[in-house]
């Protein structure tokens, strides 16, 4: 295959990568915003609730070490649209459920299938990157975002006009199934293994202590959860907050969610350039600030003008935590490429596990407010532990 045609080739399957990344987003953002109202439905306590949620946490956790066998089964490209199609229909199945134990059962199917998708196209992703001799993850994880609030508007636009449950959830599902198969045709041809000898060809020169790379992949883990604590504040708890201790309605408690995933995008489309001027320790400080600040005026000054931007600050300040905590992880001298990466995302999902209950919890015993208040510590904990990322990004 010539340069050209090579370039070609991997310019269609960064089309098809991003669609993906697009449509994964869109799938739980179009659920999200009926929380509330399935919440009060199903006479679901916050702790109840917080569990019935952390079931798509648990599925991912559960089968999400299957997924590599799926890539290698069927190709990374298959393997995240199929899974896809599987995610839109428990989306739908979770919107209709008519128990709290179904819906958290199709949670944990929307949780595992998902799992499934995300390294799906994660590995065809990085496949485009190193065909294109480039940096482009960022902006997957910017067009997930992108779908996110794309599926949120569409949501919230839905409730408002009074569009039953069954028939949003249901026609999106199609939807999303269709264009990620659809997505197929465009991905770039041949095994998933087939560039990664050539990539991975050239020795690491240094390799670091057991001791500091064990402290460099816990300070990894707990940024990557920091970000995934403040996306779940927002998907889960922004919308239930706002409506039921703000008083909002709920066509403008769905808000706090777009206005986290609307900052976050624009975040991630910014963070490649920002990381490249001003380094990657320096961006990630910035970000826990942000998220500190953010959601601490927000918890501060409890009304709903404040609590909208300050979620929205809190999105800007989490877009490259995870992505940074993935790459800087799969850069750790002395580990063979790859098993850092793997360490650090099976630990950030048991943290996804962990967060809806624990703020449940806390806001069974005193309020949703006070439960949310561990979103600015954890910010603050990543301006600490930023201090093990280093100044400037890696070359090459």
């Amino acid at each position: 295959m010539s340069m050209a045609t090579s370039e070609s080739a991997a310019q269609r399957a960064r089309w098809a990568v991003s669609a993906w990344f697009f449509l994964n987003g869109a799938t739980l953002a179009n659920l999200v915003p009926h929380f509330p109202e399935i919440k009060a439905e199903l006479g679901l306590s916050n702790a109840s609730y917080g569990l019935a949620i952390s079931a798509s946490a648990l599925g991912s956790v559960v089968v999400g070490l299957s997924a590599g066998w799926f890539v290698q089964r069927f190709g990374s490209a298959r393997t995240a649209a199929y899974a896809m199609v599987l995610s839109s229909a428990a989306a739908a199945l979770a919107a209709l459920a008519p128990t709290g134990l179904l819906f958290a059962a199709a949670l944990f199917a929307l949780g595992a299938t998902d799992a499934i998708t995300d390294v799906g196209q994660n590995a065809h992703g990085l496949r485009v990157q190193r065909r294109l001799g480039r940096s482009i993850i960022n902006s997957f994880h910017a067009m997930w975002s992108v779908g996110a609030v794309a599926g949120g508007l569409v949501a919230a636009g839905a409730l408002a006009l009074d569009v039953p449950r069954a028939w949003h959830l249901g026609v999106i599902a199609v939807v999303i199934a269709v264009a990620g198969v659809l997505s197929l045709r465009l991905a770039l041809p041949g095994a998933d293994g087939d560039d990664l000898a050539e990539h991975h060809g050239a020795a690491r020169a240094d390799h670091w202590s057991r001791p500091r790379i064990v402290l460099v992949v816990a300070a990894l883990v707990v940024i990557a959860i920091a970000g995934a604590l403040t996306e779940d504040a927002g998907s889960t708890w922004a919308a239930v907050y706002l409506s039921t201790e703000l008083g909002a309605a709920t066509t403008v408690a769905a808000w706090g969610y777009i206005a986290l995933l609307a900052a976050q995008t624009l975040g991630r489309f910014a963070g490649d350039k920002l990381i490249d001027r001003f380094g990657q320790r320096f961006v990630t400080q910035a970000g826990g600030l942000l998220i500190a600040a953010g959601l601490g005026a927000a918890l501060l000054f409890p009304t709903i003008p404040v609590t909208i931007a300050g979620f929205a600050l809190a999105g800007l300040g989490c877009a490259t935590l995870i992505p940074t905590a993935m790459h800087e992880a799969d850069a750790i001298p002395g580990l063979r490429p790859g098993t850092g990466l793997t360490i650090v995302s099976w630990l950030l999902r048991i943290g996804f596990l962990a967060s809806p209950p624990v703020v449940g919890l806390i806001a069974d015993a005193s309020a949703i407010r006070t439960g949310l208040g561990i979103v600015p510590v954890a910010g603050v904990l990543v301006i600490v532990l930023a201090l093990a990322l280093p100044r400037r990004p890696a070359q090459g």
